[in-house]
């Protein structure tokens, strides 16, 4: 057992002796360096290392491994963040992961007239690992002296698949109530592409576009159904870090009854949205939006563009 023990001792010395002498770091750097790995300040660990290997640069050999074993030890953290957020979309239920902002504004006024107003809309998103769904609902109510001068609606739902780094394909499903249009209903269904021409925390922009069915039911009782072409646009700048300009438009063209070609279409409408948000704080933003509603073909006795101004309040969640 002795024998044993002393062979085994001599044999560890052996290895020690053979193993290559790394010289250490002087202590200010070595004491600034454990500072800063201290922080888990990833561009505070960059600056320190950076500082320290130009201050000792005979150690610079000793400060590389260093941060090897750190950059080593930085992309498997992030690998493993990026696992378990991963693995928590995927196991997400179908009512998870969801995110928006609900929009409302009003107004009241007495005197010579009464009037009153409100405007409401509520957005909602689920970014997934290929998927992302988005479901948009807004709803204007104006009456003034007993009589309802204005009651619009409108609903939609968008999935998206992106099956490139930009490119993506798109549903659509919306729902529209225009009284002041004549529009008793409006349903219209779309597929198509899209393409994220920007995407940053400054500025984005996406373009869509692909054929559509719209059905029309009007107040007169007609009904139109009608094989359509849309094209869309989302954009978002933000100017300053309190304020943002939002842009969404959606054009539809119709071709009449059963055509099967855009060409010389018989109804062309245009929904276009123009916003400014300004940060009131983390949850709130105050907006004033103006909205076009263009109908080139719109039923007899109502006008063919609809404008409307809100300033809303809009609470983010």
């Amino acid at each position: 057992m002795i024998y044993a023990r002393i062979f085994r001792l001599g044999l560890l010395a052996c290895v020690t002796l053979a193993a290559p002498l790394q010289a250490e770091l002087p202590d200010g750097a070595q004491q600034m360096i454990d500072a800063a790995l201290a922080t888990k300040d990833d561009a505070k660990i960059a600056t320190v290392l950076e500082l320290a290997r130009k201050t000792w640069p005979d150690d610079a050999a000793q400060i590389a491994a260093i941060e090897s074993a750190w950059k080593a030890d930085k992309a498997q953290r992030l690998a493993t963040v990026e696992e378990a957020k991963e693995q928590a979309i995927r196991t997400a239920g179908v009512f998870d992961r969801w995110k928006g902002e609900g929009e409302l504004g009003g107004f009241q006024s007495s005197g010579n007239s009464d009037t009153v107003g409100l405007a409401a809309g509520l957005k909602l998103t689920r970014e997934g690992i290929d998927w992302s769904h988005r479901l948009r609902a807004r709803f204007d109510f104006q009456r003034q002296n007993g009589i309802t001068s204005r009651k619009q609606l409108f609903a939609a739902y968008e999935p998206r698949w992106e099956f490139g780094e930009d490119i993506f394909a798109y549903g659509l499903a919306q729902y529209e109530f225009d009284e002041r249009q004549g529009i008793d209903a409006r349903y219209a269904v779309s597929g198509g592409l899209g393409y994220q021409v920007a995407d940053s925390d400054k500025f984005k922009l996406a373009v869509k576009a692909g054929p559509a069915f719209r059905v029309t039911e009007y107040t007169d009782g007609r009904t139109e159904s009608s094989i359509a072409a849309l094209a869309g646009f989302d954009f978002d700048w933000r100017i300053f870090e309190r304020l943002t300009f939002t842009q969404d438009a959606n054009a539809v063209t119709e071709t009449g009854g059963a055509a099967t070609v855009i060409i010389d279409s018989s109804n062309t409408t245009l929904n276009l949205i123009t916003g400014l948000d300004f940060k009131v704080s983390d949850k709130v933003r105050a907006r004033m939006s103006y909205q076009i509603d263009y109908d080139s073909n719109p039923p007899v006795g109502k006008v063919s563009t609809d404008t409307l101004t809100r300033a809303t309040l809009v609470y983010g969640f």
